[in-house]
């Protein structure tokens, strides 16, 4: 009798501590529905304190743990460049930090040196007029890791369906929820400059057997040489169809910034949002997206081909 008891007490907690930690997931956002709408930023213009991060989006936690250290009261903010499905883990670049202002409120100069002193670079995000944005719960750490591998499929299925060109991928943590923004213009002015860096390294030893000379003293460029597109400077408000996202007005040359596995090459083509309908009022009172829209046609520019190279961020 006394070992039927005890089979049934450990049965008791056990399933107890299955509810509890089932309990726990749902809390965390297991349950909550992914919907994902094309309108206006769930933010204004933004100033923020970042460190610039290659390597495994996995390993981010510190830098969001280290911004969250000197001011824990700062919502904190990362901007994904490259597409984890299509670029090897040590390659992934990213921008991690915390935004110190937002809207026509200036950051004060104690605030940008006490960041500063421990290594972070201060930066200015634009507005766009509209975004492909989606949120989630944000009541655990657990939350973190289902929003990572519930919001961004859906977001890569929102933006492919529609053939938009939406990127980078920015991620907000604002009190109980994380917004995940996609910039459908203005798309450049997301682009820390340390992004242009490593795609001008990336790109010099390419370029540089691409002009070698042959015996005889003449170029080698041949019929299966590379070209180099160059293109023209853009504005500030530059639309979603812009070919080149790195090409702004912050002093940047007018190469084209983006990696050939960066989010920019997610959509199946560069479609801009005035072609799709309005419907309703977005966050900041804009017109808002008509997520039921059906998939554009013809894009205005055709994607350039890429090479198909881990999981979520």
């Amino acid at each position: 009798m006394s070992d039927l008891l005890l089979l049934g007490l450990i049965g008791g907690l056990t399933l107890l501590l299955l509810l509890t930690l089932l309990a726990f997931a749902g809390y965390s956002g297991l349950l909550s529905g992914v919907v994902v709408s094309a309108g206006s930023p769930p933010i204004h213009n933004v100033t923020v304190a970042y460190k610039f991060h290659v390597g495994p989006y996995s390993e981010t936690g510190r830098l969001f743990t280290e911004s969250c250290s000197i001011s824990p009261k700062l919502r904190s903010i990362a901007v994904y460049y490259d597409n984890p499905h299509m670029v090897p883990p040590e390659k992934c670049r990213c921008a991690v930090g915390s935004i110190l202002s937002e809207g026509e409120e200036s950051p004060s100069s104690e605030l940008i040196q006490l960041y500063q002193k421990f290594g972070f670079k201060v930066f200015s995000f634009p507005a766009p007029s509209h975004v492909v944005t989606a949120t989630f719960p944000y009541t655990s750490t657990l939350s973190i890791w289902l929003a990572t591998r519930r919001v961004h499929p859906a977001l890569d299925a929102y933006i492919k369906g529609r053939k938009l060109c939406a990127h980078p991928r920015l991620e907000i943590y604002q009190q109980d929820q994380i917004y995940f923004v996609c910039p459908l213009a203005r798309q450049g002015d997301f682009y820390v400059p340390e992004v242009k860096e490593t795609e001008r390294k990336n790109r010099g030893p390419a370029e540089a057997s691409d002009t070698q000379m042959d015996g005889t003293g003449a170029d080698t460029m041949s019929d299966t040489s590379s070209v180099s597109l160059e293109v023209g400077p853009g504005s500030r408000e530059t639309s979603a169809a812009t070919l080149s996202p790195g090409v702004s007005s912050r002093g940047w040359d007018d190469g084209d910034t983006r990696s050939e596995h960066s989010y920019s090459e997610s959509g199946t083509s560069g479609s801009s949002f005035e072609e799709l309908d309005l419907e309703g009022e977005g966050p900041l009172g804009e017109p808002r997206l008509n997520p039921e829209a059906e998939p554009l046609g013809a894009a205005k520019w055709p994607r350039e081909p890429s090479t198909p190279e881990k999981g979520e961020e």
